[in-house]
């Protein structure tokens, strides 16, 4: 508790702009043209994002390209869990465990308004659970380990449930063998919102940024790295750089790096899925983990909104990493789960969405997947250019601080981190608890802009039609599709209706017949032609019929 002050706080008082800050893809391009950087950062994801603004926040000079959108690779389809960890301690990585709990506090406090505490309920079961009596003995041990690793940060440990208790969380839950539960906590985030929460402050901060931007390749002068050659609406940039920090993710599998002095780690994409349900169908208040019959891995399901997501599988993937997809036999593994676990009825009729994305795994073939560390890595080629891989959200700020190290060492101009303390765009001076004890479209809007929401509140007071749900049974409004094209990059339907907001997997079909009216207001706004609308909307609905063909076997 820190003791009031009479001086400003000039953190809050600059974070906190009078006008909307405006991610201007047009202006980076300029700068990417006509400016020399000291770093040039590949890949929009939270890790490349978060690079960029450490980077910024220590005085480089930034640029940084993403070829698709802003967390459109795994940065959207995680677990969207900021967590330790558990089985890493079941793996005896403590130290990992730590180091996560840590920054998932961080996290707490940087981005306060997206990411939230989620307890987490492990029911205790006498027959076909995850463990029973006996074993969550064992298992209440590594509870104990958690919270002293650090879990005790968030003000809470963990404790036991009677089985009365877990219904009250879970009221489906089937009674017979239910010998009561464990319950702890950790934290949730919209990944993508978070994503392009840190690209916005980087941007704020110094860094020119664009997505739909291809690097092509890394160019070299005089045997190092001096820039990137990028694809941007049709036509060549060379964008100039004294170092290349490559942070692609799973990506980096199908990287070429063009010079023979480069040697990649080994990169072993898994692909992990999760689908939507209606919530009435789970009507769980907590996260749920629940035992799948034959397997020894476990599955969780996570309220969100109105919907329920269950997730997720965790598989070896050799496919077209830009089209994981979720599928049939992805579906029913989880649906099967939650009906051996819960009193309800399932079928792929009440699946409104999914997602599946690549975890990009630093380690070499052979094993199971669920077995690798979750460890990142960093590695300096003789050239200059910087590579980092591996890891996960929660650990993104450190990962990135590491990674700025190196490119100050490639520099020779070091600059001291202060990502720990840096709050996002929205968190400073943000009061979670008072901001949505009211409910409605204000709570809505604040758990999603933080104390940026009085900017689409000024928009809907200019234009209060703007109040209009963009989709059928979703809290999104058309004022924040304006928003997303004003200030936040969003170029195409697919960015608003997946990235912008989270439509595509909360309402797969509803979020098609709003695709037309999302192309609208896009194309007033960023002055698009009525083909490229056209386009824009064919090319979305094209996507998720594929999404849709896919998981229901019909395209396999």
């Amino acid at each position: 508790m820190k003791l009031p002050t009479r001086r400003l706080r000039r953190q809050a008082r600059d974070l906190s702009p009078t006008t909307p800050v405006k991610l201007d893809r047009e202006e980076s391009i300029a700068r990417f043209e006509q400016e020399t950087f000291d770093l040039v950062v590949v890949g929009g994801g939270i890790t490349g994002t978060y690079v960029a603004l450490d980077a910024a926040l220590r005085g480089y000079r930034v640029a940084l390209l993403e070829k698709d959108d802003f967390a459109s690779g795994t940065s959207s389809k995680s677990s969207k869990m900021v967590h330790g960890g558990l089985r890493y301690i079941e793996q005896g990585n403590l130290p990992l465990v730590r180091h996560s709990l840590l920054e998932r506090q961080r996290l707490r406090r940087n981005a306060g308004h997206l990411v939230q505490r989620l307890p987490f309920l492990f029911p205790i079961l006498s027959v076909d659970g995850i463990f029973d009596r006996r074993l969550a003995k064992g298992f209440e041990s590594l509870l104990w380990s958690y919270d002293l690793a650090g879990g005790w940060r968030e003000g809470v440990l963990h404790r036991k449930l009677s089985p009365e208790e877990v219904l009250a969380q879970c009221p489906l839950f089937k009674e017979r063998n239910l010998d009561g539960g464990l319950m702890y906590y950790d934290a949730r985030v919209d990944d993508a919102r978070l994503t392009l929460t840190v690209a916005r402050t980087a941007a704020f901060h110094g860094a020119a940024i664009a997505n739909h931007a291809k690097a092509a390749s890394v160019l070299r002068s005089g045997g190092k790295v001096s820039g990137v050659l990028a694809e941007v609406d049709g036509r060549e940039v060379t964008i100039r750089s004294r170092s290349v920090v490559v942070a692609v993710g799973s990506w980096l599998r199908d990287w070429d790096p063009a010079s023979a002095d480069v040697d990649k780690p080994s990169i072993r994409p898994a692909k992990g899925v999760h689908i939507a349900v209606p919530w009435e169908k789970i009507q769980n208040s907590c996260t749920v983990t629940i035992p799948v019959p034959g397997r020894t891995r476990r599955a969780t399901i996570t309220r969100w909104g109105n919907t329920s997501y269950l997730g997720t599988t965790d598989d070896d993937y050799e496919g077209d990493l830009d089209e994981p997809y979720c599928t049939e036999e992805d579906m029913h593994f989880l649906l099967d789960g939650a009906m051996t676990a819960l009193n309800t009825d399932l079928s792929p009729s009440d699946v409104v969405g999914s997602i599946a994305g690549t975890r990009p795994l630093v380690a070499p073939p052979g094993g199971k997947t669920v077995e690798v560390k979750r460890n990142h890595e960093i590695r300096t080629d003789q050239d200059g250019l910087v590579t980092v891989v591996g890891g996960k959200l929660t650990t993104a700020r450190h990962m990135a601080e590491q990674t700025v190290d190196a490119v100050g060492a490639v520099l020779d101009k070091k600059h001291r981190c202060v990502t720990m303390k840096a709050p996002l765009l929205g968190a400073a001076g943000y009061d979670g608890q008072a901001a949505v004890a009211s409910g409605g479209l204000p709570a809505h809007l604040a758990e999603r802009f933080g104390t940026e929401s009085r900017f689409v509140s000024a928009l809907i007071a200019d234009k209060p039609r703007l109040t209009t749900p963009i989709v059928d049974g979703l809290p999104y409004t058309e004022a924040e599709v304006v928003y997303a094209a004003r200030h936040e990059m969003a170029r195409t339907v697919d960015d608003v209706l997946s990235r912008r907001t989270r439509a595509r997997l909360m309402a797969r079909n509803a979020s098609g017949e709003a695709a037309a009216r999302v192309g609208e207001i896009l194309g007033a706004e960023l002055g698009l032609s009525r083909l490229d609308v056209n386009a824009q909307v064919e090319d979305y609905l094209g996507q998720i019929h594929k999404e849709e063909s896919v998981l229901m076997g019909a395209n396999q």
